[in-house]
């Protein structure tokens, strides 16, 4: 009875070490790593990596970097002047939540980078960001440019055909809002469905 006491010790000792082992390495299947989940708060650290240099053209004709929005936050959303619906929303929902921070606005510089250069040139720009405040900027670039400041800021997109467009085609794109510090650094985002209160309240935190 002892020898059988001492096997059943040390095989339980094995599977518990063995468990320890699976949830050590990860070896836990998705269900079993989602129930520890619940009772483990899980910790992140660091700063996501979004933002980096660009070299971009403004609504005026003028060549710019990050380096000539220094000294202010920045609001900056990817989208192009064709889209019907969701890039006008996001651009209206800055411009109220702005307009709500009265004159801490004058902190931050509303931007517009399109992701469709093809169409959206200077003038194009021009005509498109005056809707929507005096102090946003539009930008645009050459095809190159345009894709190296979508991927620093993490922002996908590609060109979709559409039978019902007069060029052939629309854009898909992710559709965020950046917040950027004075240094270009991630501050915060905001996803198409934020509310102008509740984007002016966020960007109150960081002024």
């Amino acid at each position: 009875m002892n020898r059988l006491l001492l096997i059943a010790t040390a095989v339980t000792a094995v599977i518990a070490l063995t468990g320890l082992g699976l949830i050590l390495t990860g070896g836990l299947s998705s269900p079993q790593v989602a129930e520890l989940s619940q009772t483990t708060p899980v910790r992140s650290t660091g700063v996501p990596n979004i933002g980096g240099p660009f070299t971009l053209t403004d609504h005026t004709g003028r060549e710019v970097t990050e380096a000539d929005f220094a000294g202010k936050k920045t609001l900056i959303y990817f989208g192009f002047t064709y889209c019907p619906d969701v890039c006008p929303t996001a651009l209206q929902v800055m411009s109220v939540a702005l307009g709500d921070l009265g004159d801490d606005a004058e902190k931050v510089t509303p931007i517009f980078i399109t992701v469709d250069p093809e169409r959206d040139d200077v003038e194009t720009m021009a005509a498109y960001v005056q809707h929507f405040g005096d102090d946003f900027v539009g930008l645009t670039g050459t095809p190159e440019q345009v894709a190296a400041a979508a991927k620093a800021y993490k922002v996908y997109y590609r060109k979709v055909e559409d039978a019902s467009s007069s060029a052939g085609y629309t854009m898909d794109h992710s559709s965020v809002v950046y917040l950027m510090s004075e240094d270009n650094e991630y501050l915060a985002n905001f996803t198409h469905e934020t509310q102008p209160e509740r984007m002016a309240a966020r960007l109150r935190q960081f002024l």
